[in-house]
């Protein structure tokens, strides 16, 4: 058994296409991306060899050599030594040459909050995401902890005090969207409660205007959309799909028994009552004909740009999760392509701050972003 978990804790075999810049402009080329597209979707894959062994996962914040002007945040593995991507110093070398800068690299620890797009929106983990268990690629257990289970009033309060704190201009006010990140709302009611609670903290704090979003698969009832419309709203329901396949094998109960039929009706309902709507999903665990076919059901029923991450196996174990072919990077660029196809007549568009393992960077369906 130590063998076995041993062996699960090793990175995965080297299986790589891109060993060079080179490799990887052809690749851009022949999916005709932006090369430095194709760099940060390299990176989120492949990860970053470096002396940080013990670093499942880290905030690594790089400036492209190609661009400069722009600070990019990736969350990737360091202790990848079959990766392409090498760390020396403060340069990220592909095949011998330097592709990036890195200014800071931290810890990416599981935390009650966090700021993005530069203190306009604030992601809350309010019910110890890093205690959630179930989802066969998720890398939250092997993060540290520092997101206790909150009380609802008294512990939302306390938390948005120590965000303002925190914020680069120390001001809610400036906040437009919440959204609240964890798995561990069991139950329908549980997270309904919990929504009222923190509009109910948000207006004292200066920020009730601001839009909350959840990610979930536990709101499902037309009585909970109703209820979340008249007491919550602005608010944004992002159903963590994850999968469109293997649900059962790769998500816990509570996403597992929510069937891919049953998606676009409970999507339907909430934007009947109301709320607007997105979805979370992760690229690399379906087929690309399982993908499009379930983006294709979708698209029709959300509101705002899915959030599609590129899918880090860190670990053996949860390399054998990909789907044929989505080692390489080409399947993610086809995969890109396919999802411009499906949603580009949505009229919808990505926004960047709302994923850090995007496939979007500069452009989208060959617009600048």
């Amino acid at each position: 058994m130590n063998a076995l978990l041993t062996a699960l804790e090793q990175p995965e075999p080297s299986n790589l296409v891109v060993r060079s810049l080179g490799d990887l402009e052809r690749s851009a080329l022949t999916h005709g991306v932006p090369v430095e597209d194709a760099l940060l979707i390299a990176v989120n894959l492949f990860g970053i060899s470096s002396g940080h062994r013990e670093r499942n996962r880290a905030r690594v914040h790089l400036r492209l050599m190609r661009e400069p002007a722009r600070l990019w945040q990736v969350i990737v593995p360091l202790n990848r030594p079959a990766s392409p991507f090498v760390l020396r110093g403060e340069e990220l070398h592909l095949g011998g040459r330097v592709v990036a800068q890195v200014e800071r690299i931290d810890a990416d620890e599981a935390v009650g909050g966090y700021f993005r797009d530069h203190g306009r929106a604030v992601t809350l983990n309010p019910n110890a995401r890093s205690r959630c268990v179930g989802c066969a690629f998720c890398p939250n257990t092997l993060e540290a902890a520092a997101d206790p289970r909150l009380d609802e009033q008294r512990g939302l309060g306390e938390l948005l005090a120590a965000l303002a704190e925190a914020h680069p201009r120390k001001d809610l006010g400036e906040l437009g969207e919440v959204t609240v990140s964890t798995g561990c709302f069991r139950r329908e009611q549980s997270a309904v409660d919990h929504l009222v609670a923190l509009r109910a903290a948000l207006r004292p704090a200066g920020a009730g205007g601001a839009r909350i979003g959840m990610l979930t698969s536990v709101l499902r009832s037309s009585e909970a959309f109703e209820a979340l419309a008249r007491t919550v709203a602005p608010f944004v329901l992002r159903l963590t799909v994850e999968c469109f396949t293997r649900r059962p094998m790769m998500l816990k109960s509570t996403k597992a028994d929510l069937a891919l039929g049953a998606m676009p009706d409970l999507l339907a309902r909430a934007r009947g009552a109301g709320l607007e709507t997105s979805y979370t999903y992760i690229v690399g665990l379906d087929s690309l004909p399982e993908m499009v076919r379930g983006v294709t059901a979708l698209a029709g029923q959300v509101t705002a740009f899915p959030n599609f991450q590129v899918f880090q196996a860190h670990n053996v174990l949860m390399a054998g999760l990909r789907t044929a072919g989505a080692q390489s990077l080409d399947f993610y660029l086809a995969a890109r392509a396919a999802i411009e196809r499906v949603m580009r007549p949505t009229g919808l568009v990505p926004v960047g701050w709302e994923c850090y393992r995007p496939l979007w960077y500069f452009t989208y369906a060959g617009q600048a972003l």
